[in-house]
């Protein structure tokens, strides 16, 4: 199973907000320089993200985001269930309309199982645990590099 891209810069976004060592306001240009990301993709999950609750933004000259109390509960299989727009896995539509094997078949059910289950499994992970440390860039620079 594959989350969409929106989901993984949302997931980000939060990360670096629950960072331990900044629990301040951070502006979205620093969070998409720290996770790589355009700002405009940013700024577009600071907003549903503030939609869902999970973090409070506060305008002006020396405004920012942070996490909010709720962000600091909420759970990965909870933010991915809300973040999936797709009402299905399979595309169960051809050029022709729908899928001649629709009625007997039992696929996209066994995918809207699996999804569920792969959600569940990340319903134990809170988005606050887990950084651990300083997520820095060089960190990442340094992983992404082959020494000569």
């Amino acid at each position: 199973m594959r989350i969409s891209a929106f989901s993984d810069v949302c997931l980000r976004v939060l990360m670096v907000l629950a960072e331990p060592s900044d629990p301040g306001l951070t502006t979205a240009r620093v969070i998409a320089e720290r996770v790589g990301t355009p700002y405009n993709h940013v700024s577009k999950a600071v907003i549903r993200l503030r939609e869902l609750g999970l973090v409070e933004v506060v305008r002006g000259r020396s405004g920012g985001v942070r996490l909010s109390a709720q962000g600091r509960e909420a759970t990965v299989g909870w933010l991915l269930r809300r973040l999936d727009t797709r009402t299905d896995l399979a595309a169960c539509e051809t050029p022709h309309g729908q899928c001649p094997l629709l009625a007997g078949c039992g696929l996209r059910t066994a995918l809207g199982r699996a999804r569920e289950a792969f959600y569940a499994e990340l319903d134990a992970l809170v988005i606050a645990s887990l950084p651990h440390g300083s997520l820095a860039g060089p960190v990442l620079v340094g992983l992404s590099t082959r020494p000569d």
